[in-house]
């Protein structure tokens, strides 16, 4: 027969004592208490006295906490500590929930409107045709104009890695072709088989970005206007 909690034998032997004095342990160990980033709000300000700034946002002056959730009471809405760190405190009178979804909201729009600068690879080989480096350079061209820093890789095989002043003129040649976009932020480095180079948008990613939001905008106002005219 299988022995329980609370059975004395399961206590008696040396392994039940240790369970029963973990489970007694986990049981009574205090609970840390959670940290909130938010505001303190009416009764749980603490201070006597704070620096109240009214809900039109005239500055009130110091007075008592008590008279201060009065007055925030009266008109109907909290007193929020948004100073607590002040001597005293900095308390406003105002609608507490309006505040933190208009902090939300622009907590989400910066979100939004965060930009990463990403690091595009473009690969190339000394013989590359000359179609081909065209393209190439087409693709390093979008890529820079987009914000975003291009890691250009020059890829020897055989032979060709006898010559690497063949694939440093390439990259050289790829750099002055882009000049108007980018710029060599790494001049070209031989790493075993690859010679690597890194060019720099001119523009910064924000600014790249909002020019391509503009342009998307403008293309859709033509089309809009087209459809009216017609």
């Amino acid at each position: 027969m299988r022995a329980g909690l609370s059975d004395k034998r399961f206590f008696s032997c040396p392994c039940g004592f240790l369970f029963a004095a973990l489970l007694h342990q986990s049981v009574n160990e205090p609970k840390e208490p959670k940290v909130t980033t938010e505001p303190r709000i009416n009764d749980r300000i603490r201070t006597p006295q704070i620096r109240l700034i009214g809900y039109t946002g005239e500055q009130v002056g110091v007075v008592d906490i008590d008279t201060a959730l009065k007055m925030a009471d009266e008109v109907g809405l909290d007193l929020v500590e948004i100073a607590p760190e002040a001597n005293p405190p900095v308390c406003k009178i105002m609608d507490f929930g309006k505040y933190k979804y208009e902090v939300a909201q622009k907590a989400r729009e910066a979100r939004q409107n965060q930009t990463h600068i990403v690091v595009k690879e473009v690969r190339l080989t000394p013989k590359i045709e000359n179609h081909d480096y065209e393209t190439k350079r087409t693709q390093v061209e979008k890529f820079l104009k987009g914000g975003d820093k291009v890691k250009v890789t020059m890829k020897f095989r055989g032979r060709e890695q006898t010559r690497p002043e063949l694939g440093y003129k390439l990259l050289q040649r790829l750099a002055e072709d882009t000049a108007a976009v980018g710029f060599v932020e790494f001049a070209p480095k031989q790493e075993g088989r690859n010679m690597t180079m890194v060019l720099g948008p001119t523009k910064k990613k924000t600014e790249a970005v909002a020019e391509a939001k503009a342009a998307r905008k403008a293309k859709a106002d033509a089309a809009v206007q087209t459809m009216d005219g017609a």
